[in-house]
């Protein structure tokens, strides 16, 4: 074990845990659930802007895409820039309505918004299951990439990092719930900034700057410094493609559109929109500028994906590494509590209290089965991570790609759509999710395009056929001109 590079990881970790104590303290009075699933809806603009980056950017961002920059070249970092308006698009397209409709039906789940709009219970148990299904696929995935980075980069054999990984986040999310969430993404946020900047100076410096490093790069292959990128991957489908899966289809992605359903005010939002969209792109753009120039740096990895621990124990003192190493850590952490209370949400808010209403008012009972689902899921994850199984990488895009195309459209259209009904929600959800599961499994591409935009575009038109055939929603939830 590399124990200079440890030693900030443990810090991290027990600032961590000291956040989660004082989340635990400061609890609000009231409902439980509101509390607990929601902070009680009083984020402020920073920690808006912190925790919708800190869950939208997952391992991927640290691990992947600096990887796939390492292997294609500088055309990969302009390709990564599409992801830019994410953070605005969610919070411009579902912000101010779906907060206002949030606290009208008193919501605290997405489910209970679908449920709202739509009256349909049937919706909500078909959402509530693919949220379920997709959220254990990709928790799974996020398990191994955290145990896997502490093997690589720090030397801790893989069970070893699993259960320290594992057990901090089942702790801190089990009891310190959504405000202990959010504030350690606040936290998460910063240390990636910090982690991301230090890392790109050192591989500029070891490169001997950017003039040499862009040099070296040509050298390497010129194509590694074209806007195609090597292999002249980045055609006009696959940048599309890449634009609806890591960026407009964000918006229909359960634990991003709940952190719209939690902030304070309409000041919070606004700051939320401009700190966010700046924080993506320094942390998108330097990511895969560090991986795309660390090429000119170690230009014969063997498996790109290593890119980012190589180079992080290569061009860093022991403990600025240990500081960075907490950056894709905290990538992986905010994306797990988030999908983690997220599915303990769902499980007792929109099964249990379904079948069992008359558990509305046990603020005790609630309480402890909220703590007891979110640590009994946080085990199974462990157990399903102990031995991991090979490729699961593509497991996670199936279950992100699938929930924007079960929620997309019954989110976005059930919005700005009054006479939207249950009969198109459904329709799109079953076609939009069954067609993009068949096309991912079987690696389909049709003229060029990832499964995700044919799945849309198809779940979009059976949303408009569906609704022909269903009833009108009797107080459809939409937003009046009294409510802006």
């Amino acid at each position: 074990m590399q124990h200079e590079v440890i030693l900030p990881l443990v810090a991290y970790l027990l600032v961590v845990m000291g956040l989660s104590i004082y989340a635990i303290r400061r609890r609000a009075t009231g409902s439980f659930l509101n509390e607990y699933f929601l902070g009680s809806r009083s984020m402020g603009g920073v920690v808006l802007a912190m925790t919708l980056t800190a869950t939208y950017i997952s391992a991927s961002s640290f691990i992947g895409g600096p990887g796939a920059a390492y292997k294609y070249g500088l055309g990969w970092v302009l390709l990564a820039m599409i992801q830019l308006p994410a953070i605005w698009l969610s919070l411009g397209i579902l912000g101010k309505k779906f907060a206002i409709l949030a606290r009208r039906y008193n919501a605290v789940t997405l489910n209970d918004m679908l449920f709202a709009r739509y009256q349909s219970r049937l919706l909500v148990w078909l959402a509530s299951l693919s949220l379920l299904v997709a959220f254990i696929g990709a928790m799974t995935v996020q398990f191994i990439g955290g145990a896997r980075l502490l093997e690589t980069a720090a030397g801790i054999p893989y069970e070893t990092g699993l259960l320290i990984f594992g057990v901090s986040i089942a702790l801190y999310t089990a009891f310190g719930g959504f405000r202990a969430s959010v504030l350690n993404d606040t936290l998460q946020g910063l240390v990636m900034l910090i982690g991301t900047i230090l890392l790109l100076v050192g591989v500029v410096h070891a490169a001997g700057g950017l003039p040499s490093a862009v040099e070296k790069l040509q050298q390497i292959d010129p194509k590694l410094i074209a806007p195609e990128g090597a292999g002249d991957i980045l055609s006009p489908a696959f940048m599309t493609s890449f634009w609806v899966l890591v960026c407009f289809g964000v918006i229909g992605l359960p634990h991003t559109a709940v952190r719209c359903i939690s902030y304070k005010d309409s000041k919070a939002v606004h700051r939320g929109m401009i700190i966010g969209t700046i924080v993506v792109a320094i942390l998108m753009f330097g990511m895969h500028l560090a991986g795309a120039l660390g090429r000119a740096v170690l230009p014969d990895l063997k498996v790109p994906d290593l890119v980012i621990p190589t180079l992080m124990v290569t061009v860093l003192p022991p403990v600025a590494a240990g500081i960075f190493l907490a950056a894709p850590m905290a990538a992986i952490m905010s994306t797990i509590n988030a999908q983690l209370l997220q599915s303990s949400a769902t499980i007792v808010k929109d099964l249990w209290l379904n079948i069992r209403p008359d558990q509305i008012h046990n603020e005790k009972g609630l309480k402890r089965m909220s703590s007891a689902i979110t640590l009994i899921l946080s085990v199974l994850l462990l157990l399903a991570a102990w031995r991991p199984p090979e490729m699961i990488i593509w497991l996670n895009l199936l279950a992100f790609g699938g929930l924007e195309a079960v929620f997309l459209w019954p989110l976005v259209l059930g919005l700005y759509w009054e006479k939207a009904n249950a009969a198109g929600a459904l329709s799109a959800m079953i076609c939009g999710g069954v067609l993009y599961a068949v096309l991912a499994t079987f690696n389909v591409h049709y003229f060029g395009f990832h499964p995700i935009v044919p799945s849309l575009l198809i779940s979009l038109l059976a949303f408009l056929l569906g609704n022909l055939f269903g009833r009108p929603v009797a107080e459809a939830a939409v937003v009046s001109s009294a409510d802006k």
